[in-house]
Formats: structure tokens, C-alpha cells, sequence
């Protein structure tokens, strides 16, 4: 007999198949954390621009047509999330993709909706 908090049931196999394959909650929260960063439009126009040469933040900035001080905080969440990556030369500060991973993401997201 079923427990009154215990969720219903229909295929047992299944659902204990889906368990042994299910990650950590924690694995899931970084991942819609993750998601949470693609759903940004200027964080996917900076990610697009970076994914064919590196740039400046100035030059970002005026291909977006925002503000330096508004480039910048979207770099930074992406740079916290390791999505992109810098280096200094004098006093200009680079941007590029992380990883080729980054690259893939976008990619396939651009080909998913042009389908």
C-alpha cells in the first residue's frame, strides 16, 4: 500500500533507471545557472562576436552600441561562469572564449533554431 506523502508510480523500471542516472541537485542548479547566462541577448551577441576573434571591451561596447560600464558587467558574469577569458596588453584588456566548448554551445543553439 502506498505511503500519503509517497508520489504515485506507474512504471517502477523506468523511474529506478532515471534515479541511477539522475546527477546531484547541485549538478542541475549549476547547469540552470548556466542556461540562466545564454538567456541573456547581449551576453549571447558578445559571446557570438568573441567566438570568431578576440576583442577589446571598447570594441565590444561600440559593436553593441552599450555603454563600456554595461560590456563590462556582462564580460564579468561571463568571465565568472568561465565562459570567456582575458589578457592585458598595456592597458587594453582582450576578450576571448574559454574553450572551444563555449563555441559549441552557441553553435548548436544557432543551428537549433534556424531548423
Amino acid at each position: 500500500m502506498q505511503q500519503m506523502n509517497e508520489p504515485e508510480i506507474i512504471h517502477e523500471e523506468i523511474v529506478t533507471k532515471a534515479r541511477e542516472t539522475s546527477l546531484a541537485p547541485e549538478t542541475y542548479q549549476d547547469l540552470a545557472t548556466l542556461f540562466k547566462l545564454f538567456g541573456d541577448s547581449t551576453r549571447l551577441h558578445l559571446l557570438h562576436a568573441l567566438e570568431h576573434q578576440e576583442m577589446c571591451g571598447v570594441d565590444l561596447a561600440a559593436l553593441l552600441g552599450v555603454t563600456k560600464s554595461a560590456v563590462s558587467h556582462q564580460l564579468k558574469s561571463l568571465r565568472l561562469a568561465r565562459l570567456v577569458k582575458y589578457r592585458k596588453e598595456g592597458q587594453i584588456v582582450w576578450y576571448s572564449l574559454a574553450d572551444d566548448h563555449v563555441k559549441k554551445i552557441v553553435d548548436m543553439a544557432l543551428e537549433h533554431i534556424a531548423e
